[in-house]
């Protein structure tokens, strides 16, 4: 999330009660979690494994919750909780409102743009020009649609991200993560009924040009969908991954969290994608493989108990 204008170290160390180790003279001009930190961005980070992760990222400044070395240009900003730190700061720039009304009066709404009774738009919605909405859409604040849009009945789109600061040693393992970042889809794409996709954690969860969606599909938060793609029903797609232009998801294919599928690539149905793959090609299987290999290993399965009985009987 970009900050409306950007604000000084010293005012965000003022009012998180922090201490500012290293540059105490620059401005922050956003803040984000560490799987689309940028530079100018605040992140935060609260557990041993991540630290030096944390540091040498592209974040400018750190709140952490111990003293250490500072790399050039960076400022740590030292807090004993710095998940609690970093959520008063997305709620001061960032807080829930309830609406009072179906459409907010915050929304810009392009030329011949058709929205059926029932459908939702919050603050600080853009919708593009020619687009059709149709009946019980909930389109959430600060979601972003292009032109000539297809949106169909049930969807919903800019939910909060799944995501929680795990501690086991609290009486309450999990902790929300409030969500401050997106969606944003491009020109002629096309959602299916009762869709669901989650906006960004801190930055945003992208549809691209052209994509076509069936109904009942999950996008995961922060996730990228490239262009022209075509997914089936009944996908879900997890948080942070990458999907390159030209790719198919046939229909029950999930996709597992922070990977990459290659442009191109053609995954069948009712495959589970556990880690990154190349395009251009066509992939079967849980987890996936070629299909051209799996669809071998499968005939010689089916074979295995006549050749089991072939051993018996020596």
């Amino acid at each position: 999330m970009q900050f409306p204008s950007p604000v000084s170290v010293q005012w965000v160390a003022s009012f998180i009660n922090a201490k500012v180790v290293g540059n105490t003279s620059a401005s922050v001009t956003g803040i984000n979690e560490l799987h689309k930190v940028e530079a100018g961005d605040l992140v935060f980070v609260d557990h041993p494994k991540y630290y030096d992760k944390c540091i040498n990222s592209a974040a400018s400044f750190i709140i952490i919750n111990k003293e250490t070395e500072v790399p050039p240009n960076k400022a740590l900003l030292i807090v004993e909780q710095p998940f609690e730190a970093y959520c008063k700061i997305v709620e001061h720039f960032r807080p829930f409102k309830v609406a009072d009304k179906m459409i907010s009066d915050a929304a810009v709404i392009g030329e011949g743009t058709r929205i059926s009774p029932g459908v939702f738009i919050g603050d600080e919605v853009r919708i593009g020009k020619n687009c059709i909405i149709f009946p019980q859409v909930t389109i959430l604040p600060h979601t972003v649609i292009g032109d000539d849009a297809i949106i169909q009945p049930g969807t919903v789109i800019g939910s909060d991200a799944f995501y929680y600061n795990t501690k086991k040693d609290r009486e309450l393992w999990y902790k929300k993560m409030p969500s401050c970042g997106r969606v944003i889809i491009g020109d002629k794409v096309e959602i299916g009924a009762c869709c669901t996709i989650d906006r960004g954690v801190s930055h945003d969860t992208v549809i691209g040009a052209g994509t076509k969606m069936d109904n009942h599909i999950h996008i995961g938060h922060d996730s990228v969908i490239g262009k022209n793609c075509l997914i089936a029903a009944h996908v879900a797609i997890a948080g942070v991954v990458d999907i390159k232009d030209g790719v198919t998801l046939w229909g029950q294919v999930g996709v597992n969290k922070t990977l990459t599928i290659g442009e191109n690539a053609v995954i069948f149905a009712q495959s589970g994608v556990g880690s990154s793959i190349d395009g251009n090609k066509i992939y079967f299987g849980s987890p996936v493989e070629e299909a051209s290999v799996k669809k071998r290993e499968l005939v010689w399965i089916k074979r295995i108990p006549e050749m089991w009985e072939k051993i018996k009987k020596g």
